[in-house]
């Protein structure tokens, strides 16, 4: 009997330990099932102040200082063209010449025209001459002096006419050569050898585009506007336009152009159509490396002090609002609404309201956390995190 309570005894403390092992491997596959995680990682940095530059950007259109349409002012055909499609020419640079046979005629003719009256003017002479003694020797009347100082005047006068013809011939025969009247490039030459050119042709022989500074003209909306002349110091528009920052031009490859503008001239009327007003910034060109009628983009920078700048990564877009976490002290973050500029910073946004410096927020991976959750935080060097601000 003692024995057989010996074995029961032994074999329910084997099924306590057995129960007891179990339970303990059991309550650890809860907790690695349902029991609390370690705090995540995530990338963090502390707002500090900085300055940047904002750029707006506007389309515009590019024009020579001067576009000058090289027109015929005599009829003829053309004879011989002395340069080509973008070459670049001097002021006085001979361009076309026209063949007129008409002019150089009207040159002989005028010609002889002076000699015929330069002979009739000395019979004239010669008649006055020949009457003025025998006026004074009372052997014919005054009348015939007169008369013959009369037919010397309109003798003179018709040698005068016919100077001023041959003048008038030379002038259209001059026309015949048609020369550049400013510094530029050539444009298209739509017409070839031993064509009819008239005064009334449609097209010009070519364009010649004085291109040694540009103009880019570009138009601001009745807000911008506004917004410039509040923010531009200065009482007057010319005193605003003076104190304008030089602009930037970009062109259609994307690179900047190396040579800074000034706007100059804002235009004194708003489209109504459009609603904008005409805006003109003047570019140097020294090389020619841009010409009329380009396009690009004008760049006008405005400089902020002491802005609170975010990285874009570390916000994101919620039914048009703009949400960062805060990350307070034990690692808790907030979800926090904050209101930024249209213009980046390149690419930081500019934080207006919401944030202040010495906040800590989470930099990248903002889409996996929730509100009030507590994660690891890992702190960025600010030199790293503004480093591509410009």
């Amino acid at each position: 009997m003692k024995n057989t309570v010996q074995l029961l005894t032994g074999f329910s403390a084997a099924l306590i330990l057995l129960s007891s092992c179990g339970g303990g491997q059991n309550q650890g596959a809860a907790m690695a099932a349902g029991g609390p995680q370690p705090p995540q990682a995530y990338p963090v940095f502390k707002i500090s102040l900085h300055d940047a530059t904002l750029n707006s950007e506007y389309p515009a259109t590019l024009q020579g200082q001067q576009n000058i349409d090289i027109r015929p002012k005599v009829d003829g055909y053309i004879d011989k063209i002395y340069i080509d499609e973008g070459s670049v020419v001097k002021k006085g640079q001979l361009l076309f010449k026209l063949s007129a046979p008409q002019y150089a005629q009207d040159v002989n003719t005028a010609t002889a025209a002076i000699s015929s009256a330069e002979a009739d003017v000395s019979a004239a002479e010669l008649q006055v001459n020949k009457t003025k003694p025998l006026v004074e020797k009372d052997i014919i009347s005054h009348y015939e002096l007169e008369s013959a100082e009369y037919t010397l005047k309109a003798r003179k006068a018709a040698l005068a006419q016919a100077k001023a013809s041959l003048a008038n011939a030379k002038t259209n025969l001059g026309y015949t050569v048609i020369t550049s009247p400013v510094d530029g490039v050539v444009g298209a030459i739509p017409y070839k050898l031993g064509s009819l050119i008239t005064g009334s042709t449609a097209q010009p022989l070519t364009t010649v585009s004085n291109i040694g500074k540009v103009y880019a003209y570009f138009a601001l909306n009745e807000k911008q506007l506004l917004d410039f002349s509040r923010t531009v110091k200065g009482s007057t528009m010319n005193q605003k336009l003076a104190n304008t920052p030089p602009v930037s031009l970009v062109l259609p490859d994307g690179s900047t152009y190396p040579e800074k503008g000034k706007v100059e001239t804002i235009s004194g009327l708003i489209n109504t159509e459009t609603g904008s007003a005409s805006y003109r910034a003047t570019f140097p060109n020294p090389i020619g490396l841009i010409r009329s009628g380009g396009s690009a983009t004008i760049q006008i920078p405005q400089t902020i002090k002491d802005a609170v700048l975010i990285p874009q990564k570390a916000a994101y877009e919620l039914q048009g609002k703009h949400f960062v976490y805060v990350v307070d002290g034990k690692g808790a973050v907030k979800n926090t609404e904050v209101s930024v500029m249209d213009l980046t910073a390149g690419q930081y946004y500019v934080v207006t309201d919401g944030l202040k410096a010495g906040d800590t927020i989470v930099t990248d991976g903002a889409g996996s956390l929730k509100d009030g959750m507590v994660i690891k935080p890992e702190a960025q060097d600010n030199a790293a995190v503004y480093k591509d601000l410009k």
